[in-house]
């Protein structure tokens, strides 16, 4: 008996409508809430680790902390790929869950093992041993590993989740993913709250052994938790290398440099069928010979397909790579913005020489007072997409109440009154410090409250709110749906990016102020050295910054055309119309 194939659609579509859609989302958002809660208590409270446990001086332990910061955002560019390209995003995060588990683990060993460590000792009355090649590689190979998990987690995520509205029409598509964004941004900030209050302050009261654990325990009840929504899924397949396609489409247009720039017919152009990009715009208009045909006998086979797609691209290939590179400028605005946010490390050891008490006798942790920046941020997300967004449209006549160009604008300006702010707090701190007698004694408690530090952290978090989704949907919004793993690469490689320069800074800085036997700006003792003037500098190339984004964003021009190209396995190869007298 034959089953005719409109029953066999309907059959299709009734198993697809089972999976996806918001019944998956609980568990794709709880992986990545548990694992930044297991995560981000340590990066908050490592300097300390760093310091009193491995004896690094102050500059050393800042420079470690932004080079694992910076790893572990240059790792999710291969994330992209592999998940893209090979694995798809499931197996990815899948694959990241793991390595994040077995990262944590040796964390947690370095605290367990004392020979793991240096011997413990007191700077003030002896000279601290350094930590061995062995001990050194041990501790790095848990960062190293955690970072593998960021590649894998942090890329695919936010486009997984994206993933499960595949089947949502394109107009309700749009409205989703625009809270989806928001508060998915949201429930990480809440998680990344909690890891630097509640494992921060465990890991201060009961020790790093216990304070280490629990992550570990996290962990593993993240990864039990994206497991069981296995079959809610929807796994969309990996299909080809974006990077591969970038690279083929700037060796063609190289081997098709001595061809005429193509008219405006796409006769002799090669595209597919179904695609919506016939034609490759004006811009960037060199790369547009990759997708020109030469000789049809030379380029295309028998059935029109690229005989070379190192010679021969389509249109939709290039218009990603002209998608991608038009974006660059624009976020390299965000790598300055990712410098001052990464700045926490040395909050933290401002915070511990400061009075930490806040009801009675409770201190809160030195590396907890990141949380109010956490909150600024979560709550500024929460009032504009259902306050602002409504009250903004009426007036912009756009959906998004600011455009996204204007969101990231604004979080650019707050960086500068952020560092500010800092510079003025960190300079009545050291005042105090040298006032009460403490020009020697980093250690010392001075008698000013941990609470100036709050309206600064307070800054970030807004500037954070507006720069840093902003910068998400922008990139979202602008690449073809077959980018979308890579717009959400782009920002972490900004934010990598970021880490390596606030390295760079801090260390430039250190170099510079030293000479002649003057004391570092950056000094291991707070008290002697001039971290109010470090702010400044960051400050300065924050102010220096802002007018190179104005720059870049009146550049760009309108941020409302998309590249929007289509999936080549799912459509045939156009037919070239070859002259009568060439026999196939």
């Amino acid at each position: 008996m034959e089953i005719s194939s409109e029953k066999i659609m309907k059959s299709t579509q009734k198993v697809a409508s089972k999976k996806g859609g918001l019944r998956s989302l609980p568990f794709i958002i709880a992986n990545e809430t548990f694992e930044k809660v297991a995560s981000f208590g340590l990066i908050s409270n490592m300097i300390l680790y760093l310091v009193n446990k491995y004896h690094m001086d102050n500059v050393t332990g800042v420079s470690v902390v932004f080079m694992w910061s910076a790893v572990s955002h240059f790792t999710p560019i291969i994330g992209a790929f592999l998940s893209d390209s090979y694995l798809g995003r499931f197996r990815t995060i899948a694959y990241g869950t793991v390595f994040s588990l077995l990262g944590l683990t040796l964390l947690w060993l370095t605290s367990v093992i004392p020979q793991a460590r240096p011997p413990q000792c007191d700077p003030q009355k002896e000279k601290c041993l350094s930590p061995t090649s062995a001990q050194l590689g041990l501790l790095l190979s848990s960062f190293a590993l955690m970072s593998i998990e960021a590649g894998g987690i942090r890329a695919c995520s936010l486009a997984f989740g994206a993933d499960q509205f595949n089947e949502t029409d394109n107009l309700k598509k749009e409205k989703i993913l625009h809270s989806f964004f928001n508060w998915y941004y949201v429930s990480i900030g809440i998680s990344i709250m909690l890891s630097v209050t509640v494992i921060v302050y465990i890991q201060d009261v009961a020790g790093w052994v216990v304070g280490f654990a629990v992550p570990v325990g996290l962990m593993l009840f993240s990864a039990v938790t994206f497991l069981l929504g296995t079959c809610l899924y929807i796994k969309v397949k990996a299909n080809k290398s974006l990077f591969t396609g970038f690279a083929q489409v700037t060796v063609a247009a190289w081997k098709n440099k001595h061809l005429d720039l193509p008219s405006k017919i796409s006769d002799g152009l090669y595209y597919h069928m179904g695609s919506n990009l016939t034609m490759p715009t004006d811009k960037i208009r060199y790369l547009n010979k990759a997708c020109m045909i030469g000789n049809p006998l030379k380029d295309l086979d028998s059935n029109g397909m690229a005989l070379d797609p190192w010679s021969l691209c389509t249109t939709t290939q290039v218009e990603e790579l002209k998608a991608l590179l038009k974006v660059i400028f624009i976020w390299s605005t965000g790598i300055m913005v990712a410098v001052t946010l990464n700045q926490q490390p040395i909050s933290v050891l401002q915070a511990s020489t400061m009075d930490r008490h806040i009801i009675n006798k409770f201190k809160i942790p030195a590396a907890s007072l990141g949380v109010f920046g956490i909150l600024s941020m979560s709550a500024m997300v929460a009032i504009y997409d259902m306050v602002g967004v409504p009250l903004l449209s009426k007036f912009t006549k756009s959906r998004r109440g600011f455009s996204l160009k204007v969101r990231m604008g604004i979080g650019v300006a707050l960086t500068c009154v952020a560092t500010a702010v800092s510079a003025v707090v960190e300079r009545k701190r050291r005042s105090t410090a040298i006032r009460e007698g403490f020009s020697n004694d980093p250690r010392a408690v001075v008698n000013m409250s941990a609470m100036w530090l709050v309206p600064q952290n307070c800054l970030h978090g807004i500037a954070e709110a507006f720069n840093a989704i902003g910068q998400i949907e922008f990139y979202y919004s602008q690449f073809p749906k077959s980018m979308s793993s890579i717009a959400v690469a782009l920002f972490s490689l900004g934010m990598g990016v970021g880490n390596l320069i606030a390295s760079l800074i801090v260390n430039v800085v250190d170099d510079v102020t030293k000479r002649g036997g003057n004391v570092s700006w950056v000094s291991k003792n707070l008290n002697m050295g001039h971290y109010d003037y470090y702010y400044w500098v960051l400050t300065f190339l924050g102010v220096v910054n802002v007018f190179y984004y104005i720059l870049c964003s009146w550049a760009y021009g309108s941020e409302d055309d998309r590249v929007e190209g289509v999936k080549e396995e799912d459509v045939v190869p156009k037919s070239y119309n070859y002259p009568p007298d060439i026999s196939i």
